[in-house]
């Protein structure tokens, strides 16, 4: 038979299943007494055991069936359910998983070695204790203490390799992917007048060969050229060494390049961790969302960057549509809404009135298909919400706390790009939360507090945003704690620290590198956690804040544009340029005089509404030559905000407020701080749109 094309509906199917199992496998351990849940879970598994073999993946099969029988017996009660072989189970469920991902990627399912785990399962069939099964297979269940993963030995890395267990992590599963890591060092002639830019060429070289792990100084340091005449970087690449050295070699002022494959050892005795694994006990499970309102999702937070599937809804019917049809869909809809502004634009400047009154109309239709077409878009936050339950088990357990998460709003939507990038954001603060934030079982109830911690995760619509808060109860920030380590870091001086009100003392937090923890651990302290919350909630055109008291908890509060698609702008002009602010970033706009400035310690300030305001003057900060200006003109100012933080955005002229189609602005722009896209204006012009959080 050919399968081929039946692989996409298989691979969906088995997503949903999966996602079903896990959801009913948690709502098991919740009421074991449960039966209904029991024969949903054994229904779910002999579909998933059926399509599996239908397709030809037998070994996927032969697991399911096994797991089947163990289901079965719990179903006929001759096992009595227990928190043993719910674990065993799971273990199941995420080597399904992962053999599921590999057919997706290409690497079919023999890839995924399954054969003790299929032992340990038919010994508990025969009657064997789940620790006799532990033990004689070797399989690992959650809260078993496993030791650590063998460390490559120093000889087998190249001099000078700074790797961490995180870079090792990704080097391995990059290794798995068939990439080849390189350590490779490069050295600037000592005549070069522009190190930076040179580095910069090299990275570019480097990112078209595959991708850059890290770099050693970070990046920051080559762009500000803080460093000597040399650098390295980590790359892993299906090129060879030669490809590499050719490469960087061509670029002028390189005087050495040195690609040195980067070998490692086998772990030993332990299961190598997985990228993105979560962890925590989730006592109470998450509501079901609608079976039928569930859209096949492989979340990029856990598997990779995948393709989406959308379910779109009519009369209680679903039909599934590739989500880069719905892509394309978009795209046509914001070349309609710019051809549509030119065309007004043709019709005031020409005073052509019947052409005018045929826009008026076509601008209604226009703006309909926009609202639907974004609409299809909408994917429920339920996608990527679903995945936390099963994860705060896991971490709870691990972490020998008792968890309760309780979830709210998953029924609301999110543009689909958007829903793609917010689960590694998530997934950080609630591992924050369940190891930072929920105190101990004894540490709480020497403080009088249940012994079971609360962990909520929240989402509903404010406007034309959508807010998602991660809640906990535990123990709070304490600021001083927090000033003190970034002192001990050199992240700032004492008097900075001392001055810092404790609400900005405790956004601290978020600086790159910055960590409470004592101790390493596989769950925090690498300081590389709440930097990559910030770095990405605010690419998505967003904002992250954190509100906390000592012994009652902390909220974690991200705030999201519901697309980013199609945004009202403001249009300004700085000479002869024009930029684009999102609407949504603005207070007010207002003129003042050259009076109206102040000066507090050599920055230019404001005073509005009885609130010291500092400005940016846009032609400095984007370096657009100025003409002559008269000092006693009006001075054209656009207030705008990121959370609570206000600045002034001094502009000559204001346009006024326009429809704008983000675009990208590509790999080669990508690194521009202070621009966060671009859009083509009706009468062809392109415009940058501002990133307005740069600016802070």
């Amino acid at each position: 038979m050919e399968t081929n094309q039946y692989m996409e509906m298989f691979l969906d199917e088995s997503r949903e299943h999966l996602q079903s199992l896990n959801d009913g496998l948690l709502s098991l351990e919740n009421d074991p007494e449960d039966l209904s849940v029991l024969n949903e879970i054994f229904r779910n598994a002999h579909t998933l055991k059926g399509m599996s073999a239908t397709m030809g993946y037998t070994k996927t099969a032969e697991l399911t069936h096994d797991m089947e029988n163990l289901l079965d017996m719990l179903r006929k009660e001759q096992l009595k359910v227990s928190e043993e072989i719910i674990d065993v189970i799971f273990k199941c469920v995420d080597a399904l998983q992962e053999m599921v991902d590999n057919i997706a990627n290409g690497d079919g399912e023999d890839a995924v070695d399954v054969s003790e785990l299929v032992r340990m399962v038919n010994a508990i069939a025969k009657g064997e204790s789940v620790a006799q099964a532990e033990a004689e297979t070797g399989v690992k269940l959650p809260g078993t203490p496993v030791e650590p993963a063998a460390k490559p030995v120093k000889s087998q890395l190249p001099e000078g390799c700074e790797l961490n267990d995180t870079d090792m992590l990704v080097i391995r599963e990059a290794k798995n992917s068939g990439l080849i890591p390189f350590w490779v060092h490069v050295e600037i002639a000592d005549t070069c007048l522009l190190k930076s830019a040179r580095s910069y060429m090299v990275m570019n070289v480097l990112d078209e060969l595959g991708d850059v792990i890290k770099s050693v100084p970070p990046a920051q340091d080559l762009e500000q050229e803080k460093f000597d005449h040399s650098f390295d970087v980590c790359l892993v690449t299906d090129a060879d060494a030669h490809k590499i050295e050719e490469g960087v070699a061509a670029i002028s002022e390189i005087s050495a390049v040195k690609a040195t494959e980067i070998v490692l050892d086998a772990p030993k005795n332990a299961e190598e961790p997985k990228a993105g694994a979560a962890v925590a006990k989730a006592s109470t499970p998450a509501p079901k969302a609608d079976p039928v309102a569930k859209a096949a999702d492989k979340h990029p937070a856990a598997n990779g960057n995948s393709k989406h599937d959308k379910k779109n809804h009519v009369g209680g019917q679903s039909v599934r549509v590739d989500i880069e049809k719905l892509d394309t869909l978009m795209n046509l809809v914001g070349e309609l809404v710019t051809n549509k502004v030119r065309l007004e634009q043709i019709g005031m400047t020409h005073r052509l009135t019947e052409l005018t009154e045929t826009l008026e109309q076509m601008d209604r239709v226009t703006t309909d298909l926009q609202s639907v077409v974004m609409k299809v878009r909408m994917v429920p936050v339920s996608q990527v919400f679903n995945r936390f339950p099963r994860m705060v088990r896991d971490l709870a357990k691990e972490l020998n706390k008792d968890i309760n998460l309780t979830i709210e709003g998953e029924d609301t939507e999110l543009d689909r790009t958007v829903i793609d990038e917010i689960g590694d954001p998530l997934m950080h603060l609630l591992r924050n939360s369940l190891d930072h934030g929920v105190e101990h079982p004894d540490d709480r109830e020497a403080k009088g507090k249940p012994r079971t911690g609360e962990v909520g995760l929240i989402a509903r619509h404010e406007g034309n945003n959508v807010v998602i808060m991660v809640t906990d109860d535990g123990a709070g920030i304490n600021a001083d704690k927090i000033r003190n380590k970034a002192v001990e870091k050199g992240m700032i001086s004492r008097e900075e620290a001392d001055a810092l009100p404790d609400a900005d003392a405790v956004r601290l937090i978020f600086l790159p590198g910055f960590s409470t923890a004592e101790t390493i651990t596989d769950v925090s302290g690498r300081g590389v956690g709440m930097d990559v919350v910030r770095s990405k909630i605010e690419s998505l055109g967003g904002h992250v804040d954190v509100e906390t008291k000592i012994d009652e908890g902390s909220v974690f509060k991200i705030k999201l544009p519901l697309t980013l698609a199609i945004i009202q702008a403001m249009l300004v002009k700085v000479q002869d340029e024009m930029y684009a602010i999102p609407l949504g970033s603005i207070d007010s706009t207002i003129n003042i005089t050259p009076n109206d400035i102040k000066t507090v310690q050599n920055k230019e300030v404001i005073v509005l509404r009885g609130q010291i305001i500092p400005i940016a003057r846009l032609n400095e900060v984007l370096s657009v030559p100025q003409g002559k200006s008269n000092e006693e003109d009006d001075i054209f100012v656009v207030v705008v905000h990121v959370g609570d933080h206000k600045i002034g955005i001094v502009v000559d002229n204001l346009i006024g407020q326009q429809e704008i189609v983000i675009k990208t602005l590509g790999k080669l722009l990508s690194g521009l701080k202070m621009l966060a896209g671009a859009t083509v204006l009706g009468d062809g012009h392109v415009a940058m749109i501002l990133d307005v959080s740069a600016l802070m």
